[in-house]
């Protein structure tokens, strides 16, 4: 069986080269996908991060800012889902943005049991400064990694999205 090993550290990147493997061999955990995936989305974030934290910002409650700004107002449920965050988790977040005057909940008009967020008008401000700053990354990122390896490794990542749901 033949695969592909292509892997990225930092800003190198180890040319691909067909490894050949029997089903029952025992790659290293750094040739696992899963692993590969959550090394890549750790750097990312960690990156991201630094970037987000003169305005004081978690990449977690922009990713909420990021969803509510659409203005749509979503669940809790589904903005858990959008956002990749466990109930428990998004509720204590939500709190804290509700405290600090980022977002706001209003009761959902179709059943009043289910509440929907929405951003308030700080939050909105707060989630442009955010945007520009995820967008400089996309671009540092862009610029070390290529435009068309990027655009290429966004279309791939969707696609392996889409295959494994």
């Amino acid at each position: 069986m033949q695969q592909s090993q292509h892997l990225i550290h930092s800003s190198r990147t180890i040319k691909s080269q067909p490894v050949a493997r029997s089903p029952s061999s025992n790659p290293p955990i750094t040739e696992h996908l899963a692993y590969l995936l959550a090394q890549a989305n750790r750097e990312i974030n960690r990156q991201l991060e630094a970037r987000l934290r003169d305005e004081g910002v978690p990449v977690e409650q922009w990713r909420i800012l990021k969803v509510l700004s659409d203005g749509k107002g979503h669940s809790m449920g589904d903005l858990a889902e959008e956002v990749l965050l466990n109930h428990p988790t998004l509720t204590k977040m939500i709190d804290r943005m509700v405290s600090d005057s980022l977002v706001y909940r209003v009761q959902a008009p179709d059943d009043r049991r289910k509440v929907l967020m929405y951003s308030s008008e700080r939050g909105k401000a707060l989630t442009q400064r955010l945007n520009a700053l995820a967008l400089s990354q996309e671009a540092h990122i862009a610029e070390n990694y290529g435009d068309k390896a990027t655009a290429e490794l966004k279309r791939l990542l969707e696609s392996l999205i889409d295959t494994a749901t």
